[in-house]
């Protein structure tokens, strides 16, 4: 999942946003200095993720890209995933998005001095060019796909992967409508962050 996707399933507090989206930053090699917290936040993480990438339906859905895009399914699933939370967001949540996104955005500017200082910078510009804008549309998300692509350091052919994602995108949306709230089930089952 993507840091929208994570940021809803965190606690909504400080240190379990941090937490949950410390896992993309290298989050193992900082367990020994995190605060419980943030660790628990963290362990929810990476139950998220797991999850996610063992799922039939998201297995499916990778198939659903090109030969030669497949590689980066994952990344592209997860981005779009968030635009799927976006687009579906009344189902999931009784708060408007827009006043989530802030909160959201307002608690983790305050805490940049707990983040690493590679998540510092990213949650600088998540926050100052309101990426979560951005995945509103498809057209934002082929932006968002392709910038990833060109930060790969080796060549790929994973820009122009929104021409998958247009070709399947009612039926992507089907496999997150049904996935997403298993994962929801799943990590309120375990329950890591209420220890």
């Amino acid at each position: 999942m993507n840091y929208l996707a994570h940021l809803y399933l965190a606690q909504p507090n400080a240190e379990s946003y941090v937490g949950n989206l410390l896992g993309d930053f290298g989050g193992k090699k900082l367990t020994t200095s995190l605060s419980l917290p943030v660790k628990r936040g963290l362990d929810n993480h990476y139950l998220v993720d797991k999850f996610t990438d063992d799922h039939t339906k998201v297995k499916q859905a990778k198939l659903l890209f090109s030969a030669k895009r497949r590689r980066f399914s994952g990344i592209a699933l997860d981005v779009l995933f968030d635009h799927f939370l976006i687009m579906n967001w009344s189902q999931f949540h009784n708060r408007p998005f827009v006043d989530f996104k802030h909160d959201c955005y307002k608690i983790l500017k305050e805490n940049l001095t707990i983040m690493p200082s590679n998540m510092q910078l990213v949650i600088t510009r998540i926050t100052q060019n309101d990426w979560f804008k951005s995945y509103e549309t498809r057209k934002g998300i082929g932006f968002a796909l392709d910038n990833i692509a060109k930060r790969i350091r080796f060549k790929n052919e994973f820009i122009g992967s929104i021409e998958d994602i247009n070709t399947h995108y009612e039926e992507l949306n089907s496999v997150f409508l049904s996935f997403f709230p298993q994962l929801i089930d799943h990590v309120n089952y375990h329950a890591i962050e209420n220890i």
